[in-house]
């Protein structure tokens, strides 16, 4: 980063930064495992006979601090986060409590971490606030996420070195530029509006009262310097300092994710074997073409004597015949069909706009296709002839129910099988 953002300046000028994890001992008491410097300063220990850590809460903190403190620790490992503000004499501290969580997002809270800042009038700066802002300069800047800080006029204040790699602009390049640069095209428009409804939304001040959280729910899209856009988890703090408001974007990259989460929602809609869509998929394809009142028709089909082509031949080649029709299938020159395995050796298809006339003819030209082996496949051995029965219906004017409709195609069907298969039996 080229500088500290001008709030966050204000924030450290003339402040100490403490900080202190807060564990449970095993009868479960409040103790000050680890801390700095700034903290002992901010308690005092460091003018008094302590013991080493870990030390109980109650024998380190100021007596002043101690009923609401303890309340709000306790309150944080329900995962709370909280903050607190005491008077010690002539000086003013304000606490921030943090949970802190294992490594999974659902584990429970383990430790709670204070961070507290010295807020007494000011004094000329120092040597040691030098340090602490350098410090929190390294922390930001070693943060695995993206770390982007905006002002009121939404231009960015803070972008640290993993949003440097994420956007793949620099710090200098994108400090005092508009957060928009960092939006795909389609959502600049309307982002200014909707960090104002953040800002003004009742839920804003919920959710300061408990730690910012990643998850699908905050799944959007950035927009990298050349042009890529990237899938992006997010969240969002508004953070109020002597009247300047500022939003702080904790961001997070998720392609990988996105693109695992793609393929488990392919292969929850896709038949394994054949690469078709399965069952699932077609219903839900079906259901949305009878909530309308567009022409449908849908055929089943079946595969003839199939289990003597696996006693025969082997599964290995019984599967082999399904991929064959599967890509046979495929090919059926109707838009917006769509061909799926209903299950076993049973294929469906649904053919928009096809009427009580074409859909037979479709069906029998993929039935005629599939006498004569009229396919493009390469067989792994000597090709298997084969032949299937279809049973074929067209929507009733006003029929909503995907089940009745496949009843009746499945009727058909069977009366394909019993008028001596090898046919189209329409119904």
């Amino acid at each position: 980063m080229s500088g500290l953002p001008n709030t966050s300046r204000e924030i450290t000028e003339g402040a100490t930064i403490g900080v202190a994890i807060v564990g449970r001992d095993a009868r479960g008491g409040l103790i000050v495992r680890t801390c700095n410097d700034a903290f002992m300063r901010m308690t005092d220990a460091s003018r008094a006979d302590t013991p080493a850590l870990p030390l109980a809460v109650d024998a380190m903190m100021p007596a002043e601090a101690h009923p609401i403190l303890i309340e709000k620790l306790k309150a944080c490992f329900d995962g709370q986060t909280h903050t607190h503000r005491f008077i010690d004499g002539a000086r003013s501290w304000r606490l921030t409590l943090e949970p802190l969580r294992g490594p999974g997002a659902l584990e429970a809270v383990h430790e709670v971490m204070i961070s507290c800042i010295d807020d007494t009038p000011k004094k000329p700066l120092t040597r040691e606030v030098e340090f602490d802002a350098s410090r929190f300069r390294a922390v930001v800047d070693s943060a695995y996420d993206a770390i982007v800080s905006i002002d009121e006029r939404h231009e960015i204040t803070l972008f640290n070195r993993a949003a440097e790699n994420l956007f793949g602009y620099t710090s200098a390049e994108a400090l005092g530029r508009r957060i928009e640069m960092l939006l795909p095209e389609r959502a600049r428009a309307h982002h200014a509006d909707n960090v104002r409804q953040f800002a003004n939304s009742p839920m804003t001040n919920l959710r300061a009262m408990t730690a910012p959280r990643m998850d699908e729910s905050n799944s959007v899209f950035g927009r990298h310097r050349d042009g890529t856009i990237i899938p992006v988890e997010i969240a969002i703090s508004k953070i109020d300092v002597g009247g300047v408001v500022e939003f702080t974007a904790v961001i997070r990259d998720i392609t990988e994710r996105a693109r695992l989460m793609e393929l488990l929602k392919q292969q929850a809609v896709t038949d394994a074997l054949t690469g078709l869509p399965n069952r699932r998929e077609f219903i839900d394809f079906v259901e949305k073409l009878l909530a309308t009142d567009e022409i449908l028709s849908v055929f089943i089909l079946d595969i003839d004597f199939f289990k003597a082509i696996n006693d025969n031949y082997g599964h290995d080649i019984g599967d082999e015949v399904l991929r064959v029709l599967a890509n046979v299938g495929k090919s059926i020159p109707l838009e917006s069909m769509l061909f799926a395995r209903w299950g076993g050796e049973e294929f469906v298809a649904a053919l928009p706009g096809a009427d009580a006339s074409a859909a037979p003819r479709i069906a029998d030209a993929l039935r005629q296709r599939l006498e004569r082996q009229d396919v493009e496949h390469v067989w792994r051995v000597k090709a298997i002839p084969f032949t299937v029965s279809i049973g074929v219906v067209t929507r009733e004017p006003g029929e909503r129910d995907v089940d009745a409709l496949m009843r009746r195609a499945d009727r058909a069907l069977y009366h394909a099988k019993a008028a001596g298969r090898n046919r189209v039996e329409v119904r």
